[in-house]
């Protein structure tokens, strides 16, 4: 765990370095370093969406999911309902503004207590999901369903 999380960490880095970089060498005037912190920021933001996509695709298939569900829209949260043994309905919940917000909290909780974490982990699983879901995901966390 300690050891993917380390290479998570340095790709990070890199990609943010990367980043910089871009941004100096497009950093001629104001546009272009404008145009290059842009760019900085969707090589950042890509390498983010990755590292989440994966993560729930290892979270998916500890639990006996097929791990491609992480990457279909709406389909993924039908998918994180049966992990966390919630009625599959409540997808319709999800798309009434603030409502959506607390069963995302829900889901969250039953998904952490589902893996044997604590209320606390699910609290990190709410407020820092880039830091949580890869460490439920490369964990030694089993799925306890």
């Amino acid at each position: 765990m300690k050891r993917s999380l380390g290479l998570i960490t340095v790709a990070l880095i890199v990609l943010t370095v990367a980043g910089v970089a871009t941004a100096q060498r497009y950093g001629r005037g104001d546009y272009g370093a404008a145009a290059g912190m842009g760019a900085g920021m969707v090589i950042l933001m890509l390498a983010v969406a990755a590292l989440m996509i994966v993560s729930m695709w290892k979270i998916f298939t500890k639990a006996g999911k097929p791990g491609w569900a992480s990457i279909i829209p709406i389909y993924n949260f039908v998918v994180m309902l049966q992990i966390a043994q919630k009625p599959e309905w409540w997808i319709i919940l999800m798309f009434i503004p603030f409502v959506n917000i607390i069963i995302a909290i829900i889901i969250a909780v039953a998904i952490a207590e589902k893996f044997g974490k604590t209320s606390g982990f699910a609290i990190g699983m709410i407020l820092l999901p880039i830091i949580f879901y890869p460490i439920l995901a490369f964990g030694d966390a089993r799925y306890q369903g």
